[in-house]
């Protein structure tokens, strides 16, 4: 009887990176991720009207997830941002 091939325990454990409100900002963030070999999926997504204040009156936000193993060096990698665009960073931390 053959055995089921085990997998990893944090393959599909996606944890949230950041969260970005300005395109500019997100297209710079995905270029240096990109040059630095962080493997990362990027999402647009609605706010609802109720929460914008907390978004600073965004209607997009962009939601960058990468995998649990990586977040050490993708957090590394973000501070080498500029600060103007660092600072337009909702950084998420776990």
């Amino acid at each position: 009887m053959k055995r089921k091939p085990t997998l990893s325990k944090n393959i599909g454990k996606d944890v949230v990176l950041c969260e970005i409100t300005n395109r500019f900002v997100s297209n710079r963030t995905t270029e240096l991720l990109l040059e630095q070999s962080v493997p990362f999926s990027k999402k647009w997504h609605r706010v609802p009207f109720l929460q914008r204040s907390s978004y600073n009156g965004a209607n997009m936000v962009c939601v960058f997830s990468i995998n649990r193993n990586q977040y050490r060096h993708a957090k590394r990698v973000l501070s080498l941002l500029e600060d103007y665009d660092y600072n337009r960073i909702y950084l998420n931390v776990i």
